[in-house]
């Protein structure tokens, strides 16, 4: 006890000392704070490097993701990358001198490839990976080409951090730094000092914090947003704990999440509303198209007079098209997109409902047009287990998938078999099933338009310019144009997918196929094609072989949110006839429009109803003022568009809005990916099945007509 008491008054004399001297010659002591700083850096380099250089990676990977300057400036994510990384790194000093380098190395490796690999996903998803995607993995090596493809300089540069590092260690290794780290170092002492710096930077940053930015971390949904916040360490840190939580689902939050669960749907009716296009199209055949990465904006689109995509155009200007279609994909892409598009439920904040979540129930159009005597089946030529679809699609209420191993692989392109060879053989599976079943809801998954894009030849991306020369004769001259491009690639690929599609509507046709069935056709997602291929697709200056300069009066403005709205893909529901029962369906519809609103609007027209699904049926809306809300927390109207992670508006019709127009929207957005997650999570929907005799009936009342 005298010890005890002994050391704490030599410190507190200790403390008296330095104020006192700091008082007495304040210049000495600052001289000694910086030669005691000096000598800590000398005997711990390594340490102060291992910090350094990963709190620049950090930085770097916000800006080179997101590509706002902004990022590199912004301090609390910095004070958050110091405080992990600082606290990770003390640990170090309860090792021997020379293991503790090799394990703030091994960490610095970890930081790294944490770096390179966000990097990398970025690129193509426009979001941050999550640990919950490692059961996916096993799908990388099928869209390895993919992956290469979007491979970039800036995706490696993180990796110059252990390199530096290991250079660094080797050539401290043949000095005497370890003697001397053995004559000043303490390490039980330095552990708990490191640690105490961390705590002290994380307190800090801490305060720093809205109740929004709390909020957003323990949702997770908003992963950009969180990245920027809080950087990418602590990012990846939450998304671990975040990962386990499927598993310690029924311990923690059921209670909550069932309460929000019975709030948000008690308003709602129990029987559909009826419309115009109510059990339109009751009884027939349902054909779904699901295309491979096929935007909007081809519809229509030519170069030197030709259609990119005729067939297709075709489709749009003799069905109901509705131009303003939306996908509202996550990290799973096209399982998202069948997911939302057969449950009217958006995908999972945390991995994917289709890899996750497979073992819950959910309320799907298969499984209801079942109740009416469909046989379900899908069709995909590739593996059926790719993105868990063996079993999900039996979650879901499909009664077979019929995947690679039921085709003849006759010609390959790509990822798997040609498009042209696929529909070919799915017409003449459809037409067998015809004659076995009474009715049937096939979902037809294809696979040549996916990146990188395969197609060589079949559309020309260059242009042809008829121009007259000094003497008069009229030549014809070719210029670039797209050619070398990655948006040139894909539209050759668009293309050849057009044409396949073209002859699969021909067969089926010739085949009687589509006398009593409706076509629906949905682009799964965008392609993800860069923005600066779309600056040269509407500014190119032959002339040069460049782009307009941006003061020229032919210039064509292509921004962040010209590109975020060029993101939207085809939605066309489809019959041979021009009219049924007296109603039109041949028809454009430019209602903004999400995935989660298909399930509403078509389920109306096959006489099905799913009280649990999100979105609206377009036909009972009496204003154009739709919301799409997406997995990122952004949302749009035909008003708006919001980015949730810059909070920042975007004015689509330039006219005046409500005061409380955005926020009450967005939080329409916030509690209603909440009650969607808590749905898939919590299995909420067998508890109602389990309550509930009639979960799954159908009804359709007198309501509002559009």
């Amino acid at each position: 006890m005298k010890k005890m008491k002994s050391k704490k008054n030599n410190l507190s004399n200790r403390v008296k000392k330095s104020f006192k001297g700091f008082i007495n010659d304040p210049i000495a002591r600052i001289i000694d704070i910086f030669r005691d700083i000096k000598l800590y850096i000398s005997t711990n380099i390594f340490f102060c490097l291992y910090v350094l250089f990963n709190v620049i990676n950090g930085v770097l990977v916000r800006y080179l993701t997101t590509g706002s300057a902004s990022n590199i400036t912004e301090f609390q994510p910095f004070l958050a990358d110091i405080a992990i990384v600082t606290f990770i790194g003390s640990f170090g000093y309860l090792m021997r001198h020379r293991f503790r380098m090799f394990y703030w190395y091994f960490f610095s490796l970890i930081f790294s490839l944490i770096c390179v690999i966000n990097s990398v996903y970025y690129t193509f998803y426009s979001s941050y990976v999550s640990v919950s995607l490692i059961s996916t993995a096993k799908y990388g090596e099928d869209v390895s080409d993919a992956i290469v493809d979007i491979l970039e300089i800036k995706d490696f540069c993180y990796l110059l951090v252990p390199i530096i590092l290991l250079v660094i260690f080797f050539k401290l290794s043949r000095k005497p730094y370890f003697s001397n780290v053995e004559t000043h170092n303490k390490e039980k002492r330095k552990c708990f000092s490191t640690m105490l710096l961390a705590t002290i930077v994380a307190s800090i940053f801490a305060s720093t914090l809205t109740s929004t930015d709390l909020s957003r971390i323990s949702k997770q949904w908003n992963r950009e947003y969180i990245v920027i916040k809080y950087g990418i360490y602590v990012y990846q840190a939450n998304d671990i704990i975040k990962s386990v939580e499927p598993k310690i689902s029924a311990l923690f939050g059921y209670d909550e999440a069932a309460r929000k669960f019975h709030d948000y749907f008690r308003e709602k009716p129990n029987e559909a509303v009826k419309n115009k296009y109510s059990n339109i199209l009751e009884g027939r055949n349902v054909i779904v198209i699901h295309a491979e990465s096929i935007q909007d904006f081809v519809i229509g689109f030519e170069i030197n007079g030709e259609l990119v995509a005729p067939n297709l155009t075709k489709l749009a200007n003799s069905g109901l098209y509705f131009n303003n279609f939306y996908t509202q994909v996550s990290v799973g892409t096209s399982s998202d997109s069948e997911f939302t598009f057969n449950t009217g439920l958006m995908p999972s904040n945390n991995g994917t409902a289709f890899v996750s979540y497979f073992d819950r129930t959910y309320v799907s159009t298969p499984k209801l047009l079942k109740e009416k005597g469909y046989y379900a089946s899908s069709f995909h030529g590739n593996v059926a287990s790719y993105w868990n679809r063996s079993v999900m699609h039996k979650s879901l209420g499909y009664d077979e998938i019929v995947g690679k191993s039921k085709y003849d692989i006759d010609e390959k392109i790509g990822l798997g078999l040609s498009d042209k060879s696929f529909f070919r053989q799915t017409a003449e599976k459809l037409e067998e099933l015809s004659k076995n079943q009474n009715r049937f809801y096939a979902t037809i998954i294809t696979l040549t338009n996916h990146t990188p894009f395969y197609i060589e030849d079949g559309y020309d991306v260059t242009l042809t310019v008829e121009e007259e020369t000094a003497n008069g004769e009229v030549v014809t001259n070719t210029y670039p144009y797209m050619e070398g491009t990655k948006l040139g690639r894909y539209l050759k690929s668009v293309h050849y997918a057009d044409e396949a599609l073209g002859e699969f509507l021909e067969d089926l046709d010739n085949r009687g196929l589509l006398d009593n069935a409706v076509v629906v056709l949905y682009g799964d997602h965008d392609a993800r094609l860069p923005k600066s291929d779309y600056v040269r697709l509407y500014n190119y200056d032959y002339l040069n072989d460049s782009i307009y300069d941006k003061d020229d009066p032919r210039y064509v403005e292509f921004d962040s949110y010209a590109y975020e709205l060029n993101r939207k893909t085809p939605f066309i529901i489809w019959t041979k006839e021009k009219k049924i029962k007296g109603v039109s369906m041949n028809r454009k519809i430019d209602t903004v429009m999400g995935m989660y609103d298909v399930m509403p609007t078509l389920g109306n027209m096959l006489g099905i109803y799913n009280k649990y699904a999100l979105g609206n049926d377009i036909f009972n809306l009496k204003e154009k003022d739709n919301i799409v809300v997406f997995p990122t927390g952004n949302w749009l109207t035909n008003k708006v568009y919001y980015n949730a992670q810059k909070n920042e508006t975007y004015m689509i019709e330039k006219t005046a809005l409500p005061e409380d127009y955005v926020s009450t929207r967005s939080e329409y957005a916030e509690k209603l990916l909440g009650v969607s997650n808590s749905i898939i999570v919590y299995d909420l929907l067998e508890k109602e099945k389990e309550k509930n005799d009639d979960f799954n009936e159908s009804k359709i009342i007198e309501g509002a007509s559009n």
